[in-house]
């Protein structure tokens, strides 16, 4: 395997170096590309926008992939969240410790493992053209959505702040002018009930609206045996829709209103007492998934609602955009954190050992967000093109953290609780260039400056008095990119880039007591290089994209946990490191075949060498150094891999098809593979995640020229259960993925 990696390392560079050039210019397309034309049996041109303009893939200087058709129909069968994307792509890893709300986004092993409610992320989050800052925004249903594309690397200068990993980008099928739509029900497992559509309505010949919805309901299916706390867990309803209108009264101008909400209803995630056996990484024999004995209480809910207007003015020469977000989302999630019933102090107690009772609850009471973006590109041929624009972002957010006394009947709130304040300012000022230096060579670089404030207030409210602890924070940033293209032949190009991103400082203020203080970490900043290749196969009949690549973070911000109470510390490392391969293939190996492919190697490194954590207070096995600070143990975490960010990730799929009777029968498989990683920044036995490989297989038949199509389906049908996430400070407390479900799906479109 490693000679392998090592002659592909070598093969892309020096692809990457016989296509040199100097750093100057950035590439942006004037016009949208005409697709090809294609022959029986040969792939479709896939058009992204990753650069804010329309382009073919292949002439994008970047490590990107898409997620579109079969494939994301299947990955959402059985109504999964956005989870799905999970280990779907090269590099890309999601998860979450609050459920379906919350997950947290990983490109390259860059992400956060940070659970307080105003946590930022390095991956950025674009939902129809609106950055998603918060992380309970990040989880809206994924339904009626053209592509995903997902950008690997910074991508500080056209899409800004908090993106130094990368971004993942949602693009909703947009209004047209003709009637259409399509209704898709599904019936599984554990009383899953699946439902979401689309109707497509043109007013007249300049107005169009497009109604789409979703609603997803699951039967509980993990149940409480003790007489105390919730009975019934896992079961959810979550409701969302989106509404839009199109007003095109010209061929110069248009204009795009998007009005949006979730209403999400459930338990949160499922923190499971002293499931992990003490010096290994396995469960515990005998381990029961639908059984839960708890004294606590377990809910959850999430209500948001947002509008977005984009506009676009054609001018000789140049083409206008405005861009204007609203975002307000309100939030409760309470969980028993300890995992079980009583304590070591108030027998009886279970499962296993519990040192003492944790039953908590985080809500955001109040939230807004408001963004602005004014841009203005070239529109023509020439070999110069430009992009310039502003930004603003302002974000206001309440967050409250209470606590409750799990052994007292009714499990009643504690007088003593935390809050948060934080408003946050953002603005940007950035611009790009594209110049064809000749019919081969095609030159990018843009600039960005972001300017950011922050005010952030930490108390805790006790009954013997308050503390009272702000925080302030203005910081500005640089960000800057240069790229380019060089065409081999019509089949193959090769590209080259060298990027930075900012993610802005981060705070928190999840107080525990009197003496318990607000941490801060300082912005990070990431340089970055890659090269590569994008190909086209057999005549069109496959396609294949490589790269290899080297990131350096200054000061990266790191989540630090306690070790023995429910509160993270936010720290810098002086720097983390980090360098890879990336290859995304598809083909069509027939008319009846079809497969796609993608693998990804990551070698992440955390390095300062005075940098500790707190290990676990639940007396699992740390293998890193320890040493003690005024009687208190820390592990050394210099050396150690980002937490959360395997090695390698692989993924697959294959599709067959044939023609029977009047339609045609399908069967589609997907299987995600990916290697262990620490759940924490110090490494233990029990905390490390083992090697995990998940399928899922769509077999049906389409009838009609396409218009119906009824199918069974089925998620993780291998049923592989294993610990995904832990909490530490406790006990052996693990959280597990999903079991198998299966289902039936129908689908009309119209």
């Amino acid at each position: 395997m490693k000679t392998t990696l090592r002659y592909a390392q070598r093969t892309l560079m020096a692809l990457a170096i016989a296509g040199a050039f100097p750093l100057q210019g950035m590439a942006q397309e004037a016009a949208a590309p005409q697709a090809e034309k294609t022959e029986k049996g040969q792939l479709e041109t896939v058009i992204v926008t990753a650069q804010r303009r329309a382009e073919n893939i292949k002439d994008v200087p970047m490590s990107i992939a898409t997620v579109k058709g079969d494939k994301l129909d299947v990955l959402v069968s059985g109504g999964q969240d956005i989870r799905f994307l999970n280990g779907r792509s090269p590099s890309v890893a999601v998860e979450s410790d609050y459920g379906r709300t919350f997950p947290r986004f990983y490109i390259r092993g860059l992400g956060n493992t940070d659970f307080d409610l105003n946590a930022s992320q390095p991956v950025g989050l674009v939902m129809d053209d609106i950055v998603q800052e918060n992380p309970m925004l990040k989880g809206f249903p994924v339904f009626d959505v053209d592509q995903v594309e997902v950008l690997r690397g910074p991508q500080g200068t056209l899409f800004g702040r908090n993106s130094p990993a990368g971004v993942i980008k949602f693009d909703s099928a947009k209004p047209v002018f003709r009637q259409e739509g399509y209704v898709n029900a599904g019936a599984g497992k554990d009383g899953v009930i699946n439902v979401d559509g689309a109707w497509n309505v043109p007013v007249s010949d300049t107005v169009a609206l497009r109604f789409s919805g979703q609603s997803q309901h699951r039967d509980d299916r993990v149940h409480n045996p003790r007489p105390t706390g919730t009975k019934d867990f896992e079961g959810y309803k979550d409701n969302a829709a989106r509404v839009q209108m199109l007003i095109k009264p010209s061929k110069d101008f248009s204009a795009l209103l998007n009005v949006h909400a979730r209403d999400m209803d459930g338990t949160a995630t499922l923190f499971r007492a002293n499931i992990l056996k003490k010096g290994t990484n396995d469960l515990v024999d005998n381990f029961d998934y639908g059984s839960y004995p708890t004294d606590g209480v377990n809910e959850q809910w999430l209500k948001n609602k947002g509008a977005n207007l984009r506009l676009r003015y054609e001018l000789p020469g140049m083409t206008l955009h405005s861009i204007t977000g609203w975002e307000k989302l309100d939030f409760f999630s309470r969980a028993d954190v300890d995992g079980g019933y009583g304590a070591s102090y108030a027998p009886p107690m279970g499962p296993g050992f519990i040192p003492f009772v944790v039953e908590t609850a985080d809500l955001i009471p109040n939230h807004k967000q408001i963004s602005q973006e004014f841009r203005a590109e070239s529109n023509t041929k020439d070999p110069l093109q430009w992009i310039a624009g502003v930004f603003y972002f302002k974000e206001d957010i309440q967050i409250d953290s209470i606590s409750f006394n799990s052994l007292a009947p009714g499990n009643p709130q504690n007088s003593d609780y935390a809050t948060q304040t934080q408003n946050a300012k953002s603005w940007a000022v950035f611009g790009s260039v594209n110049y064809a230096v000749n019919e081969k060579l095609k030159l990018r670089g843009g600039l960005r400056y972001t300017s950011d404030k922050k005010d952030f207030v930490a108390q805790r409210i006790q009954t013997d008095g308050r503390s009272y602890l702000p925080l302030h924070d203005d910081s500005s940033n640089i960000s800057w990119d240069a790229s380019g293209t060089y065409i081999l032949n019509k089949d193959t190009n090769v590209f080259a880039r060298i990027a930075t991103g900012y993610r802005a400082p981060s705070m928190q203020g999840r107080l525990f007591g009197l003496d318990s203080k607000p941490s801060i970490a300082g912005a990070e900043k990431v340089l970055s290089y890659e090269a590569g290749v994008k190909q086209d196969l057999f005549n069109r009949r496959a396609r294949m994209s490589a790269t290899v690549f080297h990131y350096r973070v200054k000061d990266k911000q790191l989540t630090a946990g306690s070790g023995t109470v429910n509160m993270n510390q936010l720290i810098n490392a002086d720097k983390a490191v980090g360098q890879g391969v990336e290859l995304d293939f598809q083909a069509n190996l027939s008319d009846s075949l079809s497969a796609t492919f993608g693998t990804s190697y990551n070698d992440t490194e955390i390095k300062d060498a005075d940098l500790y954590a707190q290990p676990c207070g639940g007396g699992c096995t740390v293998t890193d150094q320890i040493k003690y600070l005024g009687g208190t143990p820390v592990a050394l975490i210099n050396g150690n891999p980002l937490p959360r960010a395997p090695k390698w990730q692989h993924n697959f799929t294959l599709k067959y098809s044939a023609p029977v009777a009047d339609g045609e029968f399908y069967a589609f498989t997907d299987w995600a593979y990916r290697s262990t990683y620490n759940f924490f920044l110090y490494e233990a036995v029990e905390y490390k995640a083992k090697h995990l490989l998940e399928g899922g297989l769509r077999v049906g038949y389409k009838w009609g020229d396409g218009k119906y199509d009824l199918a069974l389906y089925g998620r993780n049908i291998t049923d592989k259960v294993q610990s995904l996430g832990a909490i530490d400070f406790n006990n052996m407390t693990g959280i597990v993925n999903e079991p198998r479900t299966y289902g039936v799906q129908f689908r009309m479109n119209f």
